[in-house]
């Protein structure tokens, strides 16, 4: 059997066809434009990244040499909202993310809701990228296209609806939009008032892993494909990697390191506590059904790699290119064993959980003539498994049990990172033997409504298998504690300075 796991990411879409046994038959990756065309303003024209979710699954399929899919389902980013008339076209481009329109409407919310209330109801604190405020942009400012929309879909949904299924979205991505009902598991009358939409013009909430339909006969021949494939419901990009990633218990957490630096814990609860929220810690369903999960992210994460190769790295670059090497093979070998001397804030960008300031920057301490490039290179990586040990207390604190990491994402490559993150978090991380957990995810929720699979945690601790525990060492789990310490210490300290001398700037 072939089962299709599809990520839709703000970027690009990847399209994998997976065994039975978890193994990639096929895969293809499509790129699509970001727009900008205002300052804050973020937006994907939804034609264009369905254009290139075709083209990949065509490209999957050539390269199965005749072998059709059984099943499929979607990982999707988050909050990001389509408005289409009947037939699934797109009137508008879709508002991404953290497109900065939505940040008119939190005092709305606040008003009429208020944040404790908003939070209870829906798990996410009030902030200006839920899908609600998108959708309340377009009433104030287009109320023709408002009007107009049969739908408003978020990509999980969308992408269902093209291929010929009735709209259908994840309890998890469904989370995501400020107007879903956490514990009532569907859309928040309430909320659904205020912004002025009924629920038949939103997708049908339903768990991950069920069956959303059956894909139709026209999309089926567009791509070539013999069989019925039945179209099962997905899950938010970040609960559907911990699925991929062997993350379905409680005290086992995702460790994703990419562009962003995520960590998303398993929960047997719904926690939705003042800690959780006071911190901006959101929590909503995991995509195994009966879990829940919550994010701690920094938004600088892995590209501050990117940034030390564009800037700092160009002997790396070039030998690299010359031996056919990864650069970052390169960047990161031979670091020094010991602890730097150096602490780095890793704010590059907006700092992510819990402060989301904006203001803030990155900062290197401790800056000597004996400084090293190996050792400013591993200071970076302190500084963001710092920045993270820091995200991992908020988490404890607030009552989530947090035991075991699995990484996964271009982070994971690295042994010598894997093995600074056990001895800065003082806890195992572990490598796996995937290297794709969003589309496994997406695939094996795609193969559970197919086949009605009862034990999906099962299956998935068959396939997804431990390739190396690294272990805290303890004199160095000591030295990183004493370091974190005065980690904490750094951004309070700064914070003054730094707004102040943007005022001046």
């Amino acid at each position: 059997m072939v089962y299709l796991g599809l990520d839709v990411g703000t970027t690009g879409c990847k399209a994998i066809a997976f065994g039975e046994n978890g193994e990639i038959l096929a895969q293809a990756y499509r790129e699509y434009p970001l727009y900008a065309p205002q300052t804050g303003w973020l937006e994907l024209d939804a034609e264009e990244v369905f254009s290139a979710i075709e083209e990949s699954l065509r490209e999957v399929t050539a390269k199965l040499g005749g072998r059709s899919p059984v099943s499929i389902a979607i990982s999707s980013q988050g909050e990001a909202v389509v408005p289409v008339d009947e037939q699934g076209r797109a009137l508008a481009r879709s508002i991404v993310t953290f497109d900065a329109r939505g940040d008119a409407f939190v005092p709305f919310f606040r008003e009429k809701v208020g944040e404790k209330r908003f939070f209870e109801i829906t798990g996410m604190p009030l902030s200006g990228i839920g899908t609600a405020n998108k959708i309340l942009w377009w009433r104030e400012n287009l109320p023709q296209i408002f009007e107009q929309s049969r739908y408003f879909l978020c990509f999980e949904d969308f992408v269902l609806f093209r291929m010929g299924v009735e709209p259908a979205i994840s309890y998890s991505l469904a989370g995501r939009t400020m107007m879903f009902d956490v514990r009532k598991e569907n859309w928040s009358s309430e909320i659904l008032g205020l912004i002025g939409v009924d629920p038949s013009r939103l997708a049908r909430p339903l768990p991950s892993g069920e069956m959303a339909g059956e894909v139709s006969a026209s999309f089926r021949e567009r791509m070539g494909w013999k069989e019925k494939v039945i179209a099962g419901v997905g899950a938010h990009d970040q609960p559907c990697g911990a699925l991929g990633s062997g993350v379905v218990k409680a005290a086992l957490a995702m460790d994703a390191t990419g562009t962003v630096e995520c960590i998303a814990p398993a929960m047997n609860r719904l926690l939705l506590s003042e800690e959780m929220r006071s911190n901006n810690l959101c929590c909503y369903h995991h995509a195994l059904p009966g879990l829940y999960t919550t994010l701690v992210y920094n938004f600088t994460g892995g590209s501050i790699l990117r940034w030390y190769r564009d800037n700092f790295a160009r002997w790396e670059k070039e030998e690299a290119q010359r031996r056919g090497q990864d650069v970052y093979e390169l960047i990161l070998s031979d670091l020094p064993e010991q602890p730097t001397s150096l602490l780095v804030l890793p704010h590059f960008t907006t700092t992510g959980t819990p402060y989301f300031d904006s203001h803030s920057c990155g900062v290197v301490v401790g800056l000597k003539l004996e400084t090293s490039q190996k050792e400013f290179v591993k200071a970076l990586l302190e500084g963001v498994s710092l920045e993270m040990k820091f995200n991992l207390k908020l988490l404890q604190d607030a009552g989530v049990v947090v035991e075991r990491l699995r990484a996964i994402g271009g982070g994971a490559k690295s042994r010598a990172w894997l093995q600074l993150k056990a001895d800065v978090y003082g806890m195992p991380v572990e490598s796996l033997n995937v290297s794709e957990a969003a589309c496994l995810g997406a695939a094996l929720l795609g193969r559970k409504a197919r086949e009605n699979i009862q034990g999906l945690r099962e299956l998935v601790n068959r396939l997804v298998r431990v390739k190396e525990t690294f272990v805290p060492r303890r004199e160095f789990q000591e030295r990183y504690q004493e370091k974190f310490e005065v980690y904490q210490r750094i951004y309070p300290a700064l914070k003054n300075v730094i707004l102040k001398g943007e005022d001046k700037l």
